[in-house]
């Protein structure tokens, strides 16, 4: 891992986001790319009178520039190389491009969720982040003064598609030297037989050299609730997880059990892009 984002609106959640990259940018010698996106509407703006709002412009590009200076004199960053990025596109599309343009391993950014009809409609901005990012991203709930793993869910349907994502799984968990529980979760309407699950996991990770794991099966009202009840049973420090990325109406009526968790899940939960 060399180069982390963290999206930032300098939010609490934001800054907590920041402290967890800061620990892991200092663990592996990696720099941070801090990516301020402006929600200026620039798209309403009368193209005939648009050299009216160029001030306005200015003023919240140095508004931004003024807060990361800021930041940059925080202890926690002390050390690190911290590149200053602003856009003026809130589009969830601009760090997909971001990341491309600079290289990115690892997205880290904070969330406080979201719940009914805020949801519904919107969704949290982690949530629509994960829907479009092809890079892992790791959704911070809380501030961590410590962000060591050793408890990692790695939660699947233990399906060939799910493969790469899992190679990736395990080479964050030997980062940290963590243990990953392999989960299962069985439904009423997605139901496996102990038997079979245990044959379809076991092919699943067959031919890998990672031997530090436990498999689990759970069964559970709905995949997510299985997820959460399953984590908070062992006390998992990071919750992992598939995402199809799937967007629009798709998503609408299909919901991604990945965004759901990053939502709801009150622990950190990372995302890896099938």
């Amino acid at each position: 891992m060399h180069k982390i984002l963290v999206p930032t609106d300098f939010s609490e959640q934001a800054d907590n986001a920041l402290k967890v990259a800061a620990m892991l940018a200092k663990k592996h010698n990696a720099e941070i790319y801090l990516l301020h996106m402006m929600e200026i509407p620039m798209q309403q703006i009368d193209p005939i009178n648009a050299h009216s709002d160029v001030p306005e412009a200015l003023f919240f590009m140095k508004l931004a520039h003024k807060r990361f200076e800021d930041l940059m004199s925080s202890d926690f960053l002390e050390g690190i190389t911290v590149h200053e990025t602003v856009k003026a596109d809130i589009t969830f599309n601009e760090i997909k491009e971001t990341c491309k343009e600079f290289d990115i391993d690892l997205i880290v950014m904070g969330s406080h969720g979201a719940s009914g009809l805020k949801e519904m409609f919107i969704g949290s901005n982690a949530e629509k982040v994960v829907r479009t990012s092809d890079v892992p991203v790791l959704v911070i709930k809380n501030e961590h003064k410590t962000f060591d793993i050793s408890k990692f869910v790695f939660a699947s349907d233990f399906q060939n598609d799910n493969k790469e994502t899992y190679l990736q799984a395990v080479k964050f968990a030997k980062m940290f030297g963590s243990k990953i529980h392999l989960l299962m979760v069985n439904t009423a309407n997605n139901f496996l037989t102990s038997y079979d699950a245990m044959a379809r996991i076991n092919d699943f990770i067959s031919g890998q050299d990672f031997k530090n794991y436990t498999i689990t099966i759970h069964n559970d009202l709905s995949v997510e609730q299985g997820i959460l009840n399953f984590s908070s049973e062992i006390d998992a420090d990071l919750i992992g997880i598939s995402t199809h990325g799937r967007q629009g109406i798709a998503h609408f009526f299909n919901s991604s059990i990945s965004e759901d968790l990053v939502n709801h899940a009150s622990r950190p939960v990372i995302t890896f892009k099938i």
